[in-house]
């Protein structure tokens, strides 16, 4: 676990941001998600971090348009997506580090990005996406333009943010360490707080460690 990792972020009214690093035991084509796993991806409360809750929805949306950005049809947050596949019933499994955090963006309402920090190039820092900035966000290749949007960005450029992360540094088979960003709002920061420590619990579970990462 490299604690030294930190995060340069922008002054920004109502974006709020909490941060870790997860270190797995295992690649995580060998970790097995623990039991219960299944029924949260489903929807199901029982267990659940956090409630979703209307109010929040709009905090984020509202976030987002700070830069430009707007979040609606296939551009709005991540969160939102996963709503609606868990009431279609096609959230499934993926990982052990991509479902902990299905699991608490869905219930808390909150995006989040996870990325191999493998697969990211140093210096690492989030800051609004720059005008024509835009990155391929799955193996068929579809971009997506993040201008305006709050993301995180590695040398190469901008790799994650509350819509979509880039394809080039998701997890694979071969993952042992992942970084975590919770996209959070002002108002919303006890929310914020709840939902890093369930998702560092969940992660826990799955034999994880984690470590908190400084953001400046």
């Amino acid at each position: 676990m490299d604690e030294r990792v930190s995060l340069a972020a922008p002054a920004h009214p109502s974006l709020r941001l909490q941060a870790f690093l997860t270190e797995f035991p295992e690649p995580l084509a060998a970790i097995r998600p623990p039991a219960g796993w299944g029924a949260l991806l489903a929807g199901a409360g029982a267990g659940a971090p956090l409630g979703r809750d209307e109010l929040v929805r709009a905090a984020v949306r509202d976030m987002l348009r700070h830069g430009g950005y707007k979040p609606t049809g296939r551009g709005k947050p991540a969160s939102e997506y996963l709503v609606r596949a868990a009431e279609d019933g096609t959230l499934r499994p993926i990982n052990a580090a991509v479902d902990a955090c299905n699991i608490v963006s869905l219930h808390s309402g909150l995006p989040i990005s996870v990325v191999d920090l493998d697969r990211c190039q140093p210096p690492l820092a989030i800051r609004i996406a720059a005008a024509g900035e835009r990155y391929v966000f799955n193996p068929a290749g579809q971009e997506i333009a993040v201008a305006g949007l709050p993301c995180l960005c590695d040398a190469a450029g901008p790799c994650g943010n509350a819509v979509k992360d880039a394809q080039r540094t998701k997890t694979h088979e071969g993952t042992v360490r992942t970084l975590s960003v919770i996209w959070g709002t002002a108002g919303h920061e006890a929310r914020l707080a709840a939902a890093t420590g369930g998702y560092r619990e969940l992660l826990g579970e799955a034999g994880a460690v984690t470590a908190p990462v400084a953001i400046g």
